[in-house]
């Protein structure tokens, strides 16, 4: 996949542009995941500082922009034209660098022309010339669709979002919310971090990130929780080695907040990896009590065991166990379940998840209920279970753990134990909120919490 030449032999320069366009073709053929093909690539050739930004750049804003780039080329070519996958992911790459990137019109054309014939597309080579000739003629500009005449349209090209999932968070949450979510998506996300409450207050490290020349800011809303920027390579932070902190969203933050798990008692994560709500909960916990942290694969489960033990949390005890399997029932007082999922709140992270098919999306609301099902049986009298989500789809959220309650009369809802100021911005019972990008700043992210009556 990678190219084998890299700047260890300056006959034989990395090629940025082959090298990206290497990337997106083997996520498309192979439906892999991005990080994991780029980090690969960029492994294997090791490119200089600026060719490796460029790479990256480029390789995660196709993917993210894929619609509006679409739109662009179906624009200058006629209706019902099939276009090569190795060409068109030739116009993309260059109509991107040309609308979002500010790369000199000359460099993307002559360079996308080069990269065609370096890949024996001899003949498209004046299809690839003419269109994107014609695209700066025309002042490199987008042509948006009506957003009165078709407003989801217009919504899918604006946001570069497949029309199906416009579709779905236009019916399930309003064209305003909708929208606002889909402007909440674009871009790259914060980072956050956990302050290890069992080491230090979340004012020390924030001083000592400070001191350090980084940018780093305490959340108002979300207690221990600490936003950073201009980080570089986070385990070389200071603090990082001793175990002062670990990354984790806001919203998987808020999420462990909601569990409210009480110091002394027995929590079981049954799909922990790579185990930050473990983490954050030990910490809230005091570090006294067990926390059986669990997850199918043991290689993931030693993930969670060296996080533990960088962070010094021993109540944690990394689990191979499959969240389908057996467990000793009514043993706990809380069980965290955060299922598998689509992932539509965390597109930020992974702009992959908008190329996968919507037919992905339909069997995970069988897996999650049964998910639920099962681990709802290690809750013990009066023990609380969390059900939780990070995607943005009714059908995986609200709608498991309501099928849940109807078919289980010994469970009743609970009340989320949030800060003051997280409120919900759709219609929501007390006991399950939906996290939006806009408001918070987090990933999108679902929190249900329901008792097993006494």
């Amino acid at each position: 996949m990678a190219n084998s030449t890299n700047h260890s032999n300056p006959n034989h320069p990395v090629n940025p542009r082959m090298t990206a366009f290497r990337v997106l073709m083997r996520v498309q053929d192979e439906g892999g995941y991005s990080n994991i093909a780029l980090n690969e690539a960029l492994s294997a050739q090791k490119p200089e500082p600026r060719d490796r930004a460029f790479i990256t750049r480029l390789v995660y804003g196709v993917l993210e922009k894929t619609e509006t780039l679409d739109h662009v080329i179906s624009s200058y070519t006629k209706s019902g034209a099939r276009i090569e996958p190795e060409v068109r992911c030739i116009l993309r790459m260059a109509v991107y660098q040309m609308a979002f990137m500010n790369t000199p019109d000359s460099a993307a054309v002559n360079e996308s022309v080069n990269l065609a014939k370096k890949r024996k597309l001899l003949r498209a080579t004046g299809f690839i010339n003419g269109l994107l000739r014609s695209f700066i003629r025309d002042g490199k500009q987008v042509a948006l669709p009506d957003p009165i005449k078709q407003p989801e349209k217009y919504l899918s090209i604006r946001y570069s979002c497949p029309l199906w999932l416009v579709k779905l968070w236009r019916k399930s949450y309003g064209e305003a919310i909708c929208e606002k979510i889909l402007a909440g998506l674009e871009g790259r996300p914060p980072l956050y971090l956990r302050t290890n409450t069992a080491k230090l207050t979340t004012q020390k490290l924030t001083e000592l990130l400070q001191s350090a020349g980084v940018k780093a800011d305490a959340s108002d809303i979300i207690p221990d929780c600490i936003s950073i920027e201009e980080t570089g390579d986070i385990t070389l932070l200071p603090g990082f080695a001793e175990g002062y902190f670990h990354v984790q969203d806001g919203s998987s933050q808020l999420c462990c907040m909601a569990a409210a798990p009480e110091s002394g008692s027995v929590v079981y994560d049954v799909c922990a990896a790579p185990g930050g709500k473990s983490f954050t909960v030990a910490e809230r916990m005091g570090n006294r009590g067990r926390v059986v942290s669990c997850d199918l694969y043991p290689h993931r489960v030693e993930l969670i065991a060296e996080g533990a033990k960088r962070l010094g949390l021993d109540c944690i005890e990394p689990t191979v166990r499959d969240a389908l399997g057996e467990g000793q029932p009514e043993c706990a007082d809380l069980v965290l379940c955060d299922a598998p999922c689509s992932g539509l709140g965390i597109i930020r992270r992974k702009p992959d998840i908008k190329r996968k098919p919507q037919s992905e999306t339909e069997e995970l609301p069988d897996l999650q209920y049964r998910i639920l099902e099962n681990s709802s049986r290690l809750v013990r009298k009066g023990g609380r279970l969390i059900y939780s989500t990070c995607t943005l789809h009714p059908a995986e959220n609200a709608a498991v753990i309501g099928k849940f309650l109807r078919n289980h009369s010994e469970f009743e809802p609970c009340p989320l134990a949030l800060p003051e100021g997280v409120k919900s911005a759709i219609d929501e019972p007390d006991w399950q909120i939906t996290l939006f990008p806009h408001i918070l700043n987090t990933d999108g992210f679902f929190i249900s919490c329901v008792r097993r009556k006494d």
